[in-house]
């Protein structure tokens, strides 16, 4: 089982709300920015109270003044069609930002939902505006993470439009291991904190093919799968699998 220290301590309050002691701070922030800058970043942060789970951030329509640093936890985006069906778009974890969707109209394109108890760094927009015209890194370190998410959604619609389920899960599962990797966590043993149903319905596929696309790749030898646990045995298959097509 995967234990996230940061995760714990974040949700128990049991380390110091500051940028400079976040050990997250080189995904939120540029590696490259000085003490003095990071602690006027710090300044204009807001820190939630823990958000439990299905409790929303903010939902489509309403006003945008803020991105947000996810903290502790994890994060759920999704829209919803006419007839008010979710469609997932994407999953957020500990030391990324997510709410770059309002900047163009000024109001939020998708609903923002907790999938587990977490907290996040509210960042409003306007300040860091005003500090990136000052910090010029800070500023380019935005451009970046914005670019990131635009490359990442490109990603994901290759995946959905040319590969099959194994493809699918597969791209999930090393998505997140790098993700991880990224959090000096375990690169092959994780927890998925969303559902088989939100994996479904993030890849296109129903839970039964999730659920059985699983067992295959454990039969396979390249995973163990316990619940949400999942333990990557043979990570060069999973990435072969992971880039064949169909």
């Amino acid at each position: 089982m995967t234990t996230d220290p940061y995760n714990i301590a974040c949700t128990h309050g049991f380390i110091q709300s500051s940028c400079s002691d976040c050990n997250l701070k080189g995904l939120c922030l540029p590696i490259a920015m000085d003490l003095k800058d990071i602690d006027r970043v710090n300044d204009i942060i807001k820190r939630s109270r823990p958000i439990h789970a299905g409790e929303h951030i903010y939902r489509t329509g309403d006003g945008f003044t803020s991105i947000f640093a996810v903290r502790s936890g994890s994060i759920k985006t999704y829209l919803l069609d006419d007839d008010g069906v979710e469609q997932v778009t994407g999953f957020y974890l500990p030391g990324e930002i997510l709410g770059f969707d309002g900047i163009g109209n000024n109001t939020h394109g998708c609903n923002v939902v907790s999938m587990e108890t977490s907290t996040v760094c509210e960042i409003p927009f306007e300040r860091i505006e005003e500090l990136s015209l000052q910090i010029p890194v800070l500023q380019r370190h935005f451009f970046q993470l914005m670019s990131q998410q635009i490359e990442s959604d490109h990603q994901m619609m290759m995946t959905l439009s040319k590969k099959n389920a194994e493809g699918r899960v597969t791209t999930l599962l090393v998505s997140l291991s790098n993700r991880f990797s990224r959090r000096n966590l375990s690169a092959k043993s994780l927890r998925l904190p969303m559902s088989r149903m939100d994996i479904g319905n993030f890849l296109g596929l129903t839970i039964e093919t999730v659920s059985r696309t699983f067992s295959r790749l454990q039969k396979e030898g390249i995973i163990n799968v316990d619940g949400r646990e999942i333990h990557i045995n043979d990570n060069e298959k999973l990435h072969s699998v992971c880039h064949a097509s169909k």
